[in-house]
């Protein structure tokens, strides 16, 4: 199960913290490591700092985008300082690694789950974070919150395995079993929803936006499931046969 939690690192400067991020995982049983658009190549400083767990930092997988990382995903948790501007639902650690291993536990679940970590100075853009159905903050001393890459893996990763190790103790089986979209067919009824928006002048070309943010926002916060997800494509369909749209 835990082969299927995705550690997603983006923009990542420093060699180094690829290796410590890597040595975080392999000590809380987790492998796959996915780099998004890397900023710096892997080299001995990565490889010493991983201390055991090269085999994670050199095998990872690298793409260009957060979307290509993710689309196999069915729960996204990105890591953020609270934001003012985007209003998205917030987890912390604990609450965090419980949600990841509920979802890979229901049986009709075969993809991944990710966490997403931003860049070592800024973080993740609010694009970025848009891509996640969570916001994951770490609870630290407000007045000293200073925590560098691998520390917020590490803290992340064994929340992981502690409710993944409580899940094994407990026979844990969730009550429902409830099937969720994958990124990439959440991100196909966003553009058929914005598509079908503009056909029908809900909202105008140079200015669409804000309406989409929002109607993401809602839908993030519904969390549909496939089942509603298909009931949904299926009423953009209809409207657009409705009203020679296609």
């Amino acid at each position: 199960m835990l082969d299927r939690v995705k550690i997603v690192l983006v923009g990542t400067s420093h060699a180094g913290n690829i290796g410590s991020a890597a040595r975080a995982m392999k000590v809380m049983g987790l492998s796959n490591l996915v780099l998004v658009d890397p900023q710096c190549e892997r080299d001995g400083q990565t490889t010493a700092l991983a201390a055991g767990a090269s085999d994670v930092a050199m095998n990872a997988e690298i793409v260009d985008t957060v979307e290509q990382a993710v689309a196999d995903c069915s729960l996204v948790i990105g890591t953020s300082a609270r934001s003012r501007t985007l209003d998205w639902p917030m987890v912390e650690p604990r609450e965090c690694g419980e949600k990841l291993v509920q979802a890979l536990a229901n049986k009709d679940s075969e993809g991944s789950v990710a966490v997403v970590f931003g860049r070592e100075r800024t973080g993740l853009t609010n694009d970025e974070l848009q891509k996640c159905q969570y916001h994951l903050t770490i609870p630290a001393n407000p007045e000293y919150s200073s925590l560098n890459l691998a520390m917020a893996v590490q803290t992340v990763s064994y929340e992981i395995r502690m409710a993944y190790l409580a899940m094994e103790q407990s026979q844990y089986a969730p009550a429902q079993q409830t099937e969720y979209p994958r990124y990439e067919q959440l991100e196909q009824f966003y553009s058929h929803l914005e598509k079908v928006l503009y056909d029908t002048h809900f909202i105008e070309k140079d200015k669409p936006q804000k309406v989409m943010d929002k109607l993401r926002r809602l839908f993030t916060r519904a969390r549909p499931e496939s089942q509603e997800l298909n009931i949904l494509r299926g009423v953009l369909t209809a409207i657009e046969k409705t009203n020679n749209l296609k």
